[in-house]
């Protein structure tokens, strides 16, 4: 695991992830890595029609973020300069499980394991969740063409998808610390108080020496 300060915000769509991160980044002086969405040529057509279009969506993704992280662990994690993602790539292993048929997901998780195999890991994960009205309330407020004719019970199950994953990650890796925040319960967006409530939570976990400073 890498000795540098490498926070990773997750959680499902229009949950506030790189709203957290760029704040993150701001108080702390961290480099901010954001994921690749909207150039994402297959995102639109995989909203329409999922069956036909999540391989390829999901393969885009795949490279592009093992790309992002490799250039940040020669850029700035190997020069311990710290840095916060708006994402974890474990997060492709979520979405391919619950869209890819038999035959794609089988031939995508063994590109995943050789991509991944030697990536930076985080060292803190801050894992943040909410209902299906707050989601969506989120994504229409922020207003991204490609995501108008998402179904909603797809949102649904992939918030549900999260927590089963989320509680598997926290099993299969003690090591690392997750914080957990309820989306429907904070606004660190709207209210000063709620950011100020995380920032103590990860001060607090940067002290503890769980993470290097």
């Amino acid at each position: 695991m890498n000795s540098t300060p490498f926070i990773a915000v997750e959680g499902p769509i229009g949950v506030g992830k790189t709203s957290l991160a760029k704040a993150i980044a701001e108080h702390y002086e961290f480099q901010l890595l954001k994921e690749i969405v909207e150039e994402n040529p297959f995102l639109g057509k995989f909203y329409d029609n999922i069956d036909e279009w999540s391989f390829q969506t999901e393969m885009f993704f795949l490279c592009n973020r093992y790309k992002q992280l490799e250039e940040i662990q020669d850029q700035y994690l190997s020069k311990q300069v710290p840095v916060v993602s708006d994402y974890h790539i474990f997060k492709n292993r979520i979405f391919a499980g619950r869209t890819l048929k038999d035959r794609h997901h089988h031939k995508y998780m063994q590109c995943f394991d050789i991509l991944t195999e030697d990536m930076p890991v985080p060292n803190m994960i801050i894992y943040m969740n909410a209902s299906l009205d707050t989601l969506l309330k989120r994504v229409k407020q922020r207003g991204r063409f490609i995501e108008q004719n998402m179904d909603p019970a797809y949102l649904e199950q992939l918030a549900a998808d999260y927590d089963t994953f989320m509680s598997a990650f926290k099993k299969q890796h003690p090591e690392i610390p997750v914080l957990t925040f309820n989306g429907d319960d904070i606004d660190f967006v709207a209210y000063e108080t709620d950011k100020e409530k995380i920032f103590s939570l990860i001060d607090a976990t940067l002290k503890k020496g769980e993470v290097a400073k």
